[in-house]
């Protein structure tokens, strides 16, 4: 038994292959599946079957696109109800793979329809080695349970039933989750990717709490906010996602055919490049979101999913990882990109809007000497917490959507996060709806406290610290 993990940066999402001499299996697979079919040929290995632990609230899976390349099966949770050809699955369900031994317990609590799959190796011996833990147990962390509107004290209650019956696993059997540090899916995960049930047992904290009402409490209990996406990806995903082979191919447009597009009710613009390129000059009503930021995550979550979309990038190969990182969260309606970026939308005479880049330095001239100027912050509440200016208000990012209605578009803004990232894609959703003079703090408060003017933020220093989620 091999056990092989592949990590997805932003998404902080974990799927892995379990491996026999001959055959193999990919657990929770992302959509872009083509390093699954390459690894698996480089380790001269069929992949025979696709285990899914629930229906993925944070990114679309890549079961339907497995299945058609590769005939293997689809094993998914019986009570998903999925609509595409696959094995339902529910409690005490059993299967093997070559000297391998796989049982199934349904943990409902993150999702109604969870299950894990539970490894016994029998080349080795006859106890469980590896649980392939979806969302249910994470390094560091549990599932959280208040995804569904009106459910949470319900899969509150039912994550800690799930969570005591793998708890009577061996100390030894290895976890191996669907999520590492970052991700949304729960609230103090470690940096650690793999974990023992006896060390999850000893130091995981959800797993000290012996009260389910207390259990209920805390896990249901100012959360994270979920992003847009997470109330779509999980049907999407129990329909089957439309194969990647038959969405649209990505074109090259000149600078006219981009313009007209972009005109269309129907047709948005994304641009992709870094913060201190989107200022200098971008397309009139573009969102900003940096490839370089936690882009799937921000896009799913402001972006109207019916939109087509047409990108500005730096080049045709930032586009296109653009496309892989937009299906990921189900914006599978990309259509073209800006052929020779900017420099050519320039050169055609047509208009670009601004974003200034402040510094720390002149932002701190600008709040002590003049002229008046609002200070934004679109960092999440617990950050916020951590340290901000004064004065400073705090909207989280996507909440500029319908929140900008609480600032007045006469006075300028200066939109603040940890880096520059999140507080440019603020600045864009401020322009676009009519703010004339927006700015960005550049380098964010990891800049604006190393220049002098404030204490380290504990979570820019370690980001991904637990300490940050704790009550």
């Amino acid at each position: 038994m091999l056990i092989q993990s592949f990590f997805v940066q932003g998404l902080s999402h974990i799927s892995y292959l379990l491996c026999g001499s001959k055959t193999c299996a990919v657990v929770d697979p992302k959509r872009d599946i083509q390093i699954y079919l390459e690894t698996a040929k480089t380790m001269g290995l069929q992949i025979t079957h696709i285990l899914e632990t629930h229906l993925h609230a944070d990114f679309i899976s890549g079961h339907m696109d497995l299945a058609q390349k590769t005939g293997a099966k689809i094993y998914a949770p019986k009570s998903g109800n999925c609509h595409f050809d696959h094995f339902g699955l529910s409690e005490g369900d059993t299967f093997e793979m070559e000297d391998m031994e796989i049982r199934v317990h349904e943990t409902p609590g993150h999702t109604p329809e969870h299950i894990v799959y539970i490894v016994i190796d029998h080349s080795r011996g006859e106890e469980p080695i590896a649980l392939f833990s979806g969302d249910t147990l994470f390094v560091g962390d549990v599932g959280r349970p208040d995804l569904f509107p009106g459910m949470a004290k319900e899969l509150g209650g039912k994550l800690f039933e799930s969570l005591k019956k793998l708890a009577n696993l061996p100390d030894f059997c290895e976890v191996y989750p669907a999520h590492g540090a970052g991700s949304l899916c729960g609230r103090a995960m470690s940096a650690k990717r793999t974990s023992t049930i006896g060390y999850e047992k000893r130091y995981n904290y959800a797993l000290q709490i012996k009260d389910q009402n207390e259990f209920v409490k805390v896990l249901t209990t100012e959360m994270p906010e979920a992003p847009d996406h997470f109330s779509r990806c999980s049907d999407i995903n129990r329909k089957g996602p439309t194969l990647t082979k038959d969405l649209p191919a990505l074109m090259p447009l000149d600078s006219q055919t981009f313009y007209q597009m972009a005109k269309n009710k129907n047709t948005i613009v994304l641009d992709l490049r870094p913060y201190e390129a989107f200022g200098g000059q971008h397309v009139p009503g573009a969102y900003h979101i940096d490839l370089g930021g936690n882009f799937s995550t921000f896009a799913g979550w402001v972006l109207p999913p019916e939109a087509n979309i047409l990108l500005v990038a730096e080049n045709v190969s930032q586009a296109e990882e653009a496309v892989i990182q937009l299906r990921r969260v189900g914006l599978d309606r990309t259509v073209g990109y800006l052929d020779g970026a900017m420099y050519e939308w320039a050169k055609s005479g047509l208009v670009t809007q601004h974003v200034c880049q402040l510094s720390a330095e002149e932002l701190k001239r600008r709040m002590t000497e003049g002229p008046p100027i609002t200070l934004v912050d679109v960092r999440a509440k617990r950050e916020y917490m951590t340290g901000h200016l004064e004065g400073s208000i705090n909207i989280p990012v996507a909440d500029l959507r319908k929140r900008y209605e609480e600032l007045n578009p006469e006075v300028p803004v200066a939109v603040i996060c940890n880096s520059g990232h999140r507080s440019s894609l603020g600045a864009s959703l401020l322009k676009m709806r009519g703010f004339k003079e927006v700015f960005n703090l550049a380098g964010g408060m990891v800049g604006y406290n190393a220049a002098g003017f404030g204490p380290e933020c504990p979570v820019c220093i370690a980001p991904h610290g637990p300490q940050t989620f704790k009550k």
